[in-house]
């Protein structure tokens, strides 16, 4: 027996008759690629049954412009509950004022990582735009941005710049950041240079730290040791502690340690003090980033640091033009070392 409606037909009608949610119907309605064949059919024959009409109206309404962007914040693992990097704590502050000098909103959340997510925000029109802050593992999440790019989303990323990406990113010079490292610690009489940090593509920006280090001791006639290199894939304390504990292991000579990022440094520092190893005098220790607690350390970190006041503005920049229809492209910012005192001012005898 026919169910009959009373009043008009709506698209949450639609999802509940057909079991799906009231944004895919919307997508299925739309013609969307991200709806699969039988679910448009299914939704479109009920659609049909129930005499729906689209609201001219508000479907126009849902078209105009939010005036606001959304912040996406990928979850890194913290040692407290927050589950963001520190390093985008002080981007976010210059991309929120970035916002309101543009008279734009700014949504702040997490990015959801299931197939849709990306679609959601285009369909309920939350935001004119996005701004994505960390990914993970980024051949994983290629087919992520990739798909956002096939829907027409406006958004950029922080994060490396790579040939033949789908997306536009702002991100830093990760290999001259990598060289500066090392150059100078080259000049303090460092020879044995440890690298803690994934060098695969998974994670370009800690690979090309890791390129930069390596073409700085090939330019000083120093072959790469393979034994020096301890992969870390996130920018956690645990894992810079567990990675000297790796090198400790291999009994292989170092008198310097680069770790990718200042998280990954600072456990570095940690791990040398319990092994009863000074820094600077017998390990120097340099970082990547320049967090805020990278100066409170004790000693205090060198590091090399990324305008992250600069990337905010360059963000916010890139989607608006992107949302004004104008034309793009991604940029790298340079990088700055920063000297302290955990490099010490000559080697160890």
């Amino acid at each position: 027996m026919a169910t009959v409606m009373k009043g008009k037909a709506t698209s949450f009608d639609i999802a509940y008759k057909a079991g799906v949610s009231q944004s895919t119907v919307s997508r299925a309605l739309r013609g969307s690629s991200l709806v699969s064949d039988d679910t448009r059919h299914r939704i479109q024959t009920i659609a049909r049954e129930l005499n729906y009409k689209v609201d001219k109206n508000a479907s126009n309404l849902r078209r105009q412009h939010s005036v606001t962007l959304a912040l996406l914040l990928f979850e890194d693992p913290t040692t407290d509950d927050s589950l963001i990097n520190p390093f985008f704590l002080s981007m976010l502050g210059s991309i929120t004022r970035a916002c309101v000098r543009q008279g734009y909103d700014l949504l702040v959340s997490f990015q959801q990582l299931s197939n849709d997510w990306h679609a959601d925000y285009q369909d309920s029109h939350k935001a004119d735009g996005l701004i994505l802050l960390g990914y993970g593992d980024y051949l994983v999440s290629r087919s992520r941005l990739q798909k956002l790019v096939d829907q027409g989303t406006h958004f950029v990323r922080w994060g490396a710049v790579l040939e033949g990406q789908p997306d536009i990113s702002i991100g830093c010079d990760n290999a001259l950041g990598g060289r500066a490292i090392t150059d100078h610690l080259l000049a303090l009489g460092r020879r044995r240079i440890a690298f803690i940090g994934d060098s695969s593509a998974h994670f370009p920006e800690f690979s090309a730290r890791y390129r930069g280090h390596c073409e700085a001791l090939c330019a000083a006639g120093l072959e790469p040791d393979p034994a020096l290199q301890v992969d870390a894939s996130d920018s956690i304390e645990r894992l810079g502690i567990e990675s000297v504990q790796v090198l400790l292991s291999r009994g292989v000579p170092f008198d310097a340690i680069f770790a990718a990022s200042d998280l990954l440094a600072i456990g570095a520092l940690r791990a040398l003090a319990n092994a009863g190893l000074r820094v600077p005098e017998q390990v120097s220790v340099v970082g990547f980033d320049d967090i805020p607690t990278a100066s409170f350390v004790n000693p205090a970190l060198t590091t090399v640091m990324q305008d992250t006041k600069l990337a905010g503005e360059m963000l916010v920049d890139r989607v608006l033009r992107q949302i004004r229809g104008e034309p793009v492209e991604s940029a790298m910012l340079p990088a700055q070392l920063v000297i302290r005192r955990s490099c010490g001012a000559q080697a160890a005898p």
